[in-house]
């Protein structure tokens, strides 16, 4: 071979892994998928799968939208913003589903009540209340946002015989804003999530009155799974990509097992959630279970809580809980 047809043929070699090469990455892109997240300690597996490369691995590239209400997380998922959500109330996931069927799917969901804590009343730390039936003389009281969640507020209180406006007053605020308005003495409680509550109450700025109301008072049981939020993905993202949607959800469901099972895992928390180190070892979780995994007692406690929402006027008719399921 001449050495002119020998460089020639190693020039064209050399071309072709080159341009192998750049095509390479185009070929093997990660899915991309927009994921809403709202401050709360259940947001933790969407946080292990991040940082641990469970999506990675699974060739998904996730954003995360930071949320701070869930009526504009349905809004971002009907509008198509994001795909999904860490920890949507599961009533504002009804009501939406009960008006404009085929918008959202549960993939997994979050069960509260007093051993696996979320929602809760708090005091300031220096108040003499005690007990809920203590929130009277115009006891001034936040809310967690969202129709769902002061709506949930107002019926467990008037479930133990408080009256509004007589015996208490109630108001939305976000999140981020519960421990400095407690600490203000803007109000003299308020019903809040994890992991705002540890915060407060680690900083010896509140103290908790009562932890999973919901199963308590409204479903009739401690023992009772309140359900009453989970992860969500669009249906309109689950139809068009059922391969992503379904290796998103194996990959959530990796984070979830972690979550219930490395104590380590609550380190997350600190950046994702900015939960002060010293306190995220001892965040509470609620009891996270993959749609394929729940029980029939699962399942019931479920549609007991939907048909709850009916009665608070968070949903707007009846919904059996099967059509807000989606098992991969």
């Amino acid at each position: 071979m001449q050495r002119a047809d020998f460089l020639s043929l190693t020039a064209k070699g050399l071309a072709a892994v080159a341009l192998s090469a750049a095509l390479l990455p185009l070929a093997h892109a990660a899915d991309k998928v927009r994921f809403g997240v709202f401050p709360s300690s259940a947001a933790l597996p969407f946080y292990i799968a991040q940082n641990r490369g469970y999506f990675k691995e699974a060739g998904l590239e996730v954003e995360e939208i930071p949320m701070n209400s869930h009526p504009l997380t349905v809004q971002a998922i009907v509008a198509g913003n994001i795909d999904g959500a860490a920890n949507l109330v599961t009533l504002e996931g009804a009501n939406m589903e009960s008006r404009r069927p085929k918008t959202l799917k549960y993939i997994s969901l979050n069960g509260q009540n007093s051993q696996h804590v979320i929602e809760q009343f708090v005091v300031k730390a220096a108040s003499p209340a005690k007990s809920l039936k203590d929130f009277k003389g115009g006891f001034k009281l936040f809310s967690a946002p969202g129709p769902a969640n002061i709506g949930a507020a107002r019926a467990v209180l008037k479930k133990i015989g408080l009256t509004e406006g007589t015996d208490f007053t109630i108001q939305e605020q976000p999140i981020n804003m519960h421990t400095s308005v407690l600490q203000a003495g803007t109000f003299d409680g308020g019903y809040t999530l994890e992991p705002a509550a540890t915060i407060m109450v680690g900083q010896k700025i509140a103290r908790r009155v009562e932890t999973g109301v919901i199963a308590t008072h409204l479903l009739g049981s401690q023992k009772a799974s309140a359900f009453a939020a989970g992860a969500v993905l669009s249906d309109k993202f689950i139809a068009e990509h059922p391969d992503v949607a379904k290796r998103f959800t194996e990959a959530w469901a990796r984070g979830v097992q972690q979550a219930q099972s490395d104590s380590s895992t609550r380190g997350y928390l600190i950046a994702g959630m900015k939960v002060p180190p010293e306190l995220a070892a001892i965040v509470p979780l609620p009891r996270i279970v993959m749609t394929k995994d729940l029980s029939a007692a699962d399942t019931a406690d479920f549609q007991k809580f939907l048909d709850l929402g009916v009665e608070l006027g968070v949903i707007k008719e009846k919904l059996d809980s099967k059509a807000l399921l989606k098992a991969f």
